[in-house]
């Protein structure tokens, strides 16, 4: 699936914008501060509903207006899906071709992979991070993993405010837990190693090898999963009676992100950054074996820290997985792109085409 229009309200410094995108390659330039990344944000808004730059998704509203209106029409073969978001300080509303839609009608209807300098945190953060980065990206594979994740979320919470209150009923909220959590940490494992393997075979400069694994690596099936979770109850009892909160279980499982079999976190800047674009390609990879159809990826200022030849040849990579949208503040680092690739300006939340392989307006 790919975003052949795209329509804006409202949203940061972008008054109104209407704009055709192509399949492929697609590349924004301009100055910091203009609007490149809203671009991407508001893709990611309509594919998601909330942003992936700020944890408030109202802060993407103009200022001085109350809210905000993304649309697209998102195409896959010839079948289009109008997608649209809006949002002000009510919340969210989501609409599926021009009817309003819950959240869970609406998610899954357009995917998005996403390389961020702000996703260095993913690297060199908390594990806390991590997990949630393995979730997202699982959840967009498999609708029924974000409802098992949800499940398992409410029966920590009741767990832990069982293990506070040293409630009678903690037996029982422990069976709960042990169910859901060895099915989220199953399938956690199972979306972790499907990662490893695309990163075997992906992007790796320098020769470098990235890996992704969850520790406690796998059981070999749920009922092993379950009964070694009843084992960590059975072992922390104590301790998680006195902290009056759940101190094991898939919530504090680690995420280890690998450089060369080592832990990401002493990576260098350049080591990071090279490991955020081989996970993206990866989880772009895992995304279209699943679904047979590719997601669409969102790159911003891409070309930082990577050299020229080094850039676009990320780019021909990411171009041959299907449609990307790319940020950079370089007007020259455009040159030798992929043939095809579409090229626009952005000025102050204006967007104009500059070559003529680009249709669209603003």
């Amino acid at each position: 699936m790919w975003v052949e229009t795209l329509r804006l309200r409202d949203v940061r410094n972008i008054r109104e914008l209407e704009l055709q995108l192509s399949p492929g390659l697609n590349v924004f330039v301009g100055e910091n501060a203009q609007g490149k990344t809203t671009l991407l944000e508001a893709v990611g808004l309509i594919a998601r509903g909330r942003s992936f730059r700020a944890a408030d998704s109202r802060t993407m509203i103009r200022r001085g207006e109350s809210g905000l209106r993304a649309a697209a029409t998102a195409r896959e073969g010839a079948e289009p899906a109008e997608l649209t978001v809006e949002l002000d300080a009510a919340g969210r509303r989501f609409q599926l071709n021009g009817r309003a839609v819950p959240p869970r009608e609406y998610r899954g209807r357009l995917e998005v992979a996403v390389y961020s300098s702000d996703r260095l945190r993913l690297v060199h953060g908390g594990m806390r991070e991590r997990r949630a980065y393995l979730d997202r990206g699982a959840s967009a594979l498999w609708p029924s993993y974000h409802q098992a994740l949800r499940s398992f979320e409410r029966a920590l919470q009741q767990r832990s405010a069982a293990l506070l209150r040293r409630a009678g009923d903690l037996e029982t909220w422990d069976e709960r837990f042990c169910d859901l959590g060895a099915e989220l940490r199953v399938r956690r494992n199972d979306y972790a190693a499907r990662l490893g393997r695309a990163l075997e075979t992906g992007f790796r400069p320098n020769g470098e090898r990235y890996g992704v694994r969850v520790q406690p690596g796998p059981a070999p099936d749920r009922a092993q999963e379950r009964a070694r979770l009843q084992q960590e109850l059975q072992a922390r009892r104590r301790d998680e009676l006195g902290a009056g909160r759940c101190l094991v279980g898939p919530q504090r499982d680690a995420v280890e992100l690998l450089v060369d079999g080592h832990d990401a976190g002493q990576a260098s800047s350049g080591q990071a950054r090279s490991l955020l674009l081989a996970l993206t390609l990866a989880a772009l990879d895992v995304y279209r074996a699943v679904h047979g159809a590719p997601a669409v990826a969102l790159l911003d200022d891409l070309d930082s820290e990577l050299d020229d030849a080094r850039g676009r040849a990320v780019c021909a990579r990411f171009d041959e997985h299907g449609q990307a949208l790319v940020t950079t503040a370089h007007p020259a680092w455009t040159e030798g792109l992929p043939k095809g690739a579409r090229v626009f300006s952005v000025t102050a939340g204006q967007v104009r085409p500059v070559n003529d392989h680009a249709p669209g307006r603003t």
